[in-house]
């Protein structure tokens, strides 16, 4: 590969690229300069180390994940957006494997902020306004979901489904019938019983 032309976007996307191909956890620095034949010295101008280079590649992921997920909700609502967000990540997992492990890297407080991921949580509360929802039951329902989605997207991954019937493919469409009947009937929180004496 020409070693020209160098910037931190470049070697970003190259690196995004490495995670797809190997893993996420197997992307360096020293990787990184080997698809580049270049010393790994040079690219300290772009990057800082690896976890800057893994840090660059989970905030291009949330990114493109962000995109993907806004376009496939756009005139959406209930359960056909609760569909579209949903296979918008499975999708992007299946797609780009390394860099889906790079969205659930744990970023510093100021990476985070900077990043897409209050954009994932925008479009699943936006989901939610379908179903009614008020908080804190709007907070537990992005939990649940979240915890769904990626739940379910890295068992099928890791080949956890893979070994008994039914197909996940259909699997897949009833489990999102189960959420959507969830949302719409939200259990209504617990009153705590008060004891007489």
């Amino acid at each position: 590969m020409v070693r020209v032309g160098l910037t931190a976007e470049r070697l970003t996307q190259a690196g995004a690229e490495l995670a797809d191909e190997v893993g996420f956890d197997q992307v360096t620095v020293s990787a990184l300069a080997r698809r580049f034949d270049v010393k790994v010295a040079s690219l300290y101008s772009h990057v800082k180390n690896s976890q800057d280079l893994r840090t660059r590649i989970a905030l291009l992921a949330l990114e493109e994940l962000a995109d993907r997920g806004a376009a496939a909700l756009a005139g959406r609502a209930g359960k056909d957006a609760l569909s579209a967000l949903a296979n918008v990540y499975r999708d992007y997992a299946r797609e780009h494997p390394g860099r889906y492990a790079a969205v659930q890297m744990r970023l510093s407080p100021e990476a985070a902020a900077a990043g897409a991921g209050g954009r994932h949580s925008q479009m699943t509360r936006a989901i939610l306004r379908g179903y009614d929802l008020t908080e804190p039951d709007q907070t537990h329902a992005v939990r649940l979901l979240g915890s769904v989605f990626h739940g379910y997207v890295s068992l099928e991954l890791a080949g956890g489904f893979s070994h008994s019937a039914p197909d996940t493919e259909e699997t897949w469409p009833r489990i999102l019938d189960a959420l959507d009947a969830l949302l719409r009937n939200w259990p209504a929180p617990e009153i705590p019983v008060t004891q007489t004496h």
